[in-house]
């Protein structure tokens, strides 16, 4: 509702005139009904007036091709009404040096709620402080696209920028705003073959899983990266545990993305509605009814399928039919590596790539897999040989110490740039693996920490057929061994999260973890606040990818307590390096049996199921830990760690339910035999590389390796 004074009642009413909803207009004059059943014959009574009949559309309410021919975007910013009327702003940038007539031109599409529709140009507004100039963590569309001699359109999400409508995150008109921007582009007559592909990382990359999930008719192909699939498991709560640090930040920032222009917003919005700009002034008029997603997290500490699943990625995947190409880290500080969980999802697709690495957020883009998205692109959205451009060539050392501040790899011409057969390229492609693990990320000759793999492995399928579940058994003296312990024991710790920082680059700026060599602190464990269980020397390479589990048999003082396991590699030298954690909180240890397996236990995380751990006695819990791919080197030792949550990961915080005076006790060997279980390929060896250097590794602190009081 718009138009309405500040404070008035208003009521919706169905077709049989009866009140389904009430509501009170904001001082914008503006209200939103939520969760209204599709139909048609709606009105809004405000006083004694009455509006015109309307119709609730459901998800299967397309419009019709005419709805978007109709529609025509000129270079520079535009503004588009999707289905319901709201208006979203979109921005044309053309390949560079090039014009309209130019044209047709192959396109690409970044959809984001970040400054991604802002329409100055963003390579000529680096180092300057320009409102106007959309940001950095949409260079995709705004910088690279044009620069690889695509046509980019950039669209602005629902309630944020100049967009209209109200900021409601992953809800499904945004998602469906996806499929219409989708519709709209591919109806220009610049657009080469009416078809459209999708670029983008992070939250650009997260809004293509929606939106090939709604299936948009002229959608040619999709490229998300560094993505995450699960709004709660994934990202707010992993292990059941509230994530305070990033997750908890980035949604507030994009709260207050989402207040109304000039008084807040983003800077372009302020700064065109400061201008006089007719549309992004009526676009602020939704702004007062975003949906508070701070506290939708708190009121839902447990996962409540209404709020979590349908604004989940991972629930469009299996709808996704586009050639696909994905990348991500598996240590990744801000989206976290429970995305892989979500992969399975796309086995029905068979034109599917997936690049997966040890690494951070930006390492996506890294020269081990950009050339591979620009063939990706040349070969499903344009029709063309991949060529990349030499300016590309030229500038790729600068750009990626200007986004990342690393050095890197150099990025190299594309393997089919010679060829003039489309065809027959893209056959070729078609048949490079379904999935390239990129491995030791950061190891090679540029520096320590420069982006680029050193060596990769090639799977047919994720979750990798090869896999065998490998146990290692927690024994007494800290021992791990891959033989079940015939004699009983246990130890205990103190679950103490203040004993160690809560993160590992606490107190220091942010991008400073894309950093060749990041300022970690990664501190060991405080004695007797945590257990440690060590292998001996491997005598062989011990190559794991996937994800893995803790199986604790656990007694606690506490009725509840909250678990973290870490994994990590003891080298010959004394260094230990960070691989990976796993999270729970105990009472939420029950199990969907229909998708948990022994490498992957799947917590349900709903209320019904949560349950206090019993008064001296005990339980097993199945610790489900992110998945990884490392190789643990001949010479090194396994270890894994038991403590209370925190200190491990870069920018995630945990609101953790332990106080310091928690005393848990892990059982061992005989009926109680507590293990780690990991998801090996005992066919794979780390082909003969040496053994990185201990700061290398992108995403993997080190430290001096210190036993813990049990002796691991």
């Amino acid at each position: 509702m718009l138009g309405a004074k500040s404070g008035q009642a208003l009521l919706l009413a169905n077709s049989r005139g009866i009140v389904v909803a009430r509501g009170k207009a904001d001082r914008l004059g503006s209200f939103i009904f939520s969760e209204v059943t599709p139909a048609s014959g709606y009105t809004v009574r405000a006083a004694t007036s009455t509006s015109r009949p309307f119709k609730v559309l459901g998800i299967n309410s397309n419009p019709p091709a005419t709805f978007f021919k109709a529609k025509k975007l000129n270079v520079g910013l535009n503004y588009v009404a999707v289905r319901d009327g709201i208006e979203i702003a979109m921005t044309v940038r053309l390949p560079v040096g090039k014009k309209l007539s130019d044209g047709p031109f192959p396109t690409i599409v970044e959809y984001s709620g970040y400054q991604v529709a802002a329409p100055h140009d963003l390579l000529s507004s680096l180092g300057k402080n320009d409102p106007l100039a959309p940001a950095g963590s949409t260079s995709v569309g705004s910088l690279i696209a044009p620069l690889l001699d695509f046509a980019a359109v950039s669209v602005q999400m629902r309630g944020s920028g100049c967009s209209g409508g109200a900021f409601d995150l992953f809800g499904l008109p945004t998602t469906y705003d996806g499929y219409d921007a989708i519709e709209t582009v591919a109806a220009q007559a610049w657009v080469k073959g009416h078809k459209v592909g999708m670029g983008g990382i992070s939250f650009s990359g997260i809004t293509q899983l929606f939106t090939a999930g709604t299936q948009p008719p002229h959608l040619a192909a999709i490229s998300p990266m560094s993505v995450t699939d699960d709004l709660y498991a994934a990202t707010a709560f992993p292990g059941g545990i509230k994530n305070t640090g990033f997750a908890l930040s980035w949604v507030k920032e994009r709260m207050s993305d989402a207040a109304p222009a000039p008084e807040g917003g983003q800077p372009w919005a302020r700064a065109l509605v400061n201008a006089g700009d007719k549309n992004c002034i009526a676009n602020q008029k939704l702004r007062l009814q975003t949906r508070d997603v701070v506290k939708v997290f708190d009121d839902n500490p447990f996962r409540t399928p209404s709020e979590f699943d349908q604004r989940s990625p991972g629930a469009w995947m299996s709808k996704i039919k586009v050639p696909t190409f994905l990348v991500g880290q598996f240590q990744d500080e801000q989206t976290g590596a429970h995305f892989v969980e979500s992969l399975n999802q796309l086995a029905g697709n068979p034109n599917v790539w997936i690049s997966l690495q040890n690494g951070v957020h930006v390492d996506s883009l890294g020269p081990s897999t950009v050339v591979r998205w620009v063939e990706f692109l040349n070969l499903f959205v344009a029709d063309r040989i991949p060529k990349v451009s030499p300016t590309v060539l030229a500038l790729s050392d600068q750009l990626y110490a200007l986004i990342a501040g690393a050095p890197a790899a150099p990025v190299l011409q594309s393997r089919f740039a010679a060829m003039t057969n489309v065809a027959a390229a893209k056959a070729i492609f078609k048949r490079d693996p379904r999935v390239r693990l990129l491995m030791d990320n950061g190891a090679g000759p540029q520096g320590l920490g420069s982006i680029g793999a050193t060596w990769e492995l090639a799977y047919g399928a994720w979750p990798i057929r090869e896999v065998k579940a490998k146990s290692y058994y927690l024994g007494a003296g800290g021992s791990l061994t891959s033989t079940r312990p015939v004699l009983s024991g246990s130890a205990s710790y103190i679950a103490d999260p203040g004993a160690r920082p809560q993160q590992t680059l606490h107190g220091v700026g942010a991008g400073d973890d894309w950093k060749a060599q990041p300022r970690y602190d990664w501190q060991p464990l405080a004695t007797g606040k945590g257990l440690g269980f060590t292998t001996k020397a491997l005598v062989k390479d011990l190559i794991v990818a996937g994800s893995s589990a803790v199986e604790l048999y656990l007694k606690s003082s506490a009725k509840d307590t909250d678990l973290q396991v870490t994994i990590s590699e003891v080298r010959p030298d004394g260094k230990e390096t960070y691989v990976q954690n796993g999270w729970l909180r105990a009472s939420h240890r029950k199990l969907d049996l229909r998708r948990s397996t022994l490498l992957g236990p799947w917590p349900t995380n709903l209320k019904q199921d949560a349950a206090a751990l019993p008064t001296g006695a005990f339980t097993l819990v199945r610790i489900p830990i992110f998945a990884f791919a490392h190789a643990f080197r001949a010479g090194s030792k396994l270890r894994v760690t038991v403590e209370a949550v925190g200190g491990d990961r870069a920018i995630w915080k945990f609101n953790t339910i332990d106080s310091g005076k928690t005393v848990n006790t892990v059982a061992f060997g005989g009926v109680r035999a507590s293990r780690l279980v990991l998801a090996a390929i005992p066919t794979a060896t780390a082909k003969g590389t040496p053994l990185p250097s201990a700061t290398a590794l992108r995403g993997e602190p080190s430290r001096e390796y210190v036993t813990a009081k049990n002796g691991g």
